[in-house]
């Protein structure tokens, strides 16, 4: 693959609560500017674009970019450092953190700049007043990833997309288009879609977790993505565990409480007094991804897998195969990890996995579709089943909209992760019962759902200014941010 491949290291990333694009990606941002400043301002003026002002207060993009500044990143924030989540925070003031102290202004601009629906504007000065930074931009492009202007500027010029508009891009878009299963000079195979991911595997032998784990193993070495792959699986163990053990109400005002802890009391009663029935896993699933969405809407720590807004679904299959498959051991859960993680480059490169740019068929549907692929690996199917279980999943998922209550990932995302987990399983099945053909290719329907997302509505598209954030009587708009 070329330089740009995305790895798994990136896919799924460890960082904070609530969403990926709206808040890991506005930290990263601005930790991102300040270190191309190579000096900390004294003053930074911010404005927010499109759907990061829409919903920026819910998704804790204000607190988010704020801290970045300062020299918090996703992996050293949690919920205790100052401002904690749900606190306002003024349009004017100062922010302090490891890395000193700044003064800033913020603004929301709810009308999106033409080249991402989620746009950050910099202007920055030093103690003196002097300038040193004059309307620098940056773009948080889905899962936590992001782009400057000149990387957006190149995407667009190179095409990046076969789905969407260029400029809502992948940011990870391939430049070599003349694959069919070869090899790079560097060693590494190369793909850009499923059907040159099955080439690969049907030229070489390999498992799509094998042909991914070579790329893997020459890109960042075996030792650094395998801890990475490891650390993965132990951080969302980590969030389930701590999903089940907290009680109480999730913050921003729509006062939804925790289900997880007191599900988990009544399925492990039932257990102990051996009343099992049929869909008692199903039950289990549904426990682990709302362990991990509430944890999520609560700022807590997660992976994102691809995002935060479906970061549970990936973690409950994951949960699933540990406790009602067999052998699902250290070594089975990188092969889940980056079978997952083929699928979801295959996503990302060729639609996107971002509400913002297509709606929750690019949240959830991908989750769904990378987990479903990773459990029928783990049970033994091939390249073609394996790719088929993704296809089932992602295509059972098209449409699907993003209007989160409220601004909040919480109504109805938590549950809508739950529902997804439980596709993502019967998808696996459904693909290892078959002979890996199918009428509809993974490839047909990214393809699809990319254009599905050019189609939307805006106001589908993590706005929270239609559908049931509107029903409800809970929309967002400028004057509430």
């Amino acid at each position: 693959m070329s330089s740009h491949r995305v790895s798994v290291i990136d896919l799924f990333s460890i960082g904070i609560g609530p969403s990926s694009s709206h808040t890991v990606g506005p930290m990263r941002a601005s930790a991102a500017f300040v270190d191309k400043l190579g000096v900390v301002p004294a003053e930074v003026h911010i404005e927010l674009r499109g759907s990061l002002a829409a919903t920026g207060v819910g998704h804790g993009t204000d607190r988010a970019v704020l801290l970045g500044l300062v020299g918090y990143t996703p992996l050293t924030t949690d919920q205790t450092v100052e401002p904690v989540p749900g606190t306002p925070i003024p349009a004017k003031g100062t922010i302090s953190g490891p890395d000193g102290t700044v003064a800033y202004e913020l603004t929301f601009n709810p009308k999106p700049v033409a080249e991402h629906p989620n746009c950050l504007i910099f202007d920055a000065w030093d103690a003196q007043g002097t300038r040193l930074a004059s309307r620098n931009e940056y773009y948080s492009v889905g899962g936590g990833f992001i782009m400057d202007r000149a990387e957006m500027k190149e995407a667009v010029e190179e095409g990046a997309s076969t789905g969407i508009a260029a400029a809502t891009a992948v940011a990870e878009a391939e430049e070599e288009k003349d694959i069919s299963g070869t090899a790079h000079d560097d060693g590494t195979y190369a793909y850009d879609s499923s059907a040159d991911l099955l080439a690969v595997c049907d030229r070489t032998g390999l498992s799509i977790a094998e042909v991914m784990a070579h790329n893997e193993r020459l890109a960042n070495g075996e030792t650094e993505y395998t801890a990475h792959l490891d650390n993965v699986w132990s951080v969302m163990q980590e969030c389930v565990k701590n999903g089940i053990t907290t009680d109480g109400s999730l913050p921003g005002g729509l006062n939804v409480r925790r289900r997880a802890p007191r599900m988990h009391a009544m399925l492990t009663s039932e257990q102990q007094r051996h009343n099992s029935e049929g869909l008692d896993a199903m039950e289990w699933v549904n426990l682990y991804a709302l362990a991990v969405n509430e944890e999520n809407a609560a700022h807590g720590r997660v992976v994102t897998a691809p995002t935060n807004g479906a970061a549970g679904i990936i973690p409950a299959v994951m949960h699933y195969c540990r406790d009602f498959t067999a052998d699902f051991t250290p070594e089975r859960a990188r092969e889940f990890l980056l079978t997952a993680g083929a699928v979801g480059a295959i996503i990302k490169t060729n639609a996107s996995i971002s509400g913002a740019e297509v709606g929750c068929q690019g949240e959830v549907g991908s989750a769904s579709a990378m987990a479903a692929a990773g459990m029928c690996a783990i049970l033994g199917g091939t390249p073609a089943q394996v790719e088929n279980a993704a296809e089932i999943a992602l295509e059972h998922n098209l449409g699907l909209t993003c209007d989160p209550v409220g601004g909040l990932v919480q109504v109805p995302c938590i549950e809508r992760n739950a529902i997804g987990a439980v596709k993502a399983i019967n998808a696996a099945r459904l693909a290892k019962w078959g002979d890996g053909t199918n009428i509809v290719s993974l490839d047909d329907v990214v393809e699809t759902m990319a254009a599905t997302g050019r189609d939307m509505m805006t106001k589908y598209k993590e706005t929270s200014v239609g559908g049931l954030a509107v029903q409800l009587g809970f929309p967002v708009n400028i004057t509430e941010c």
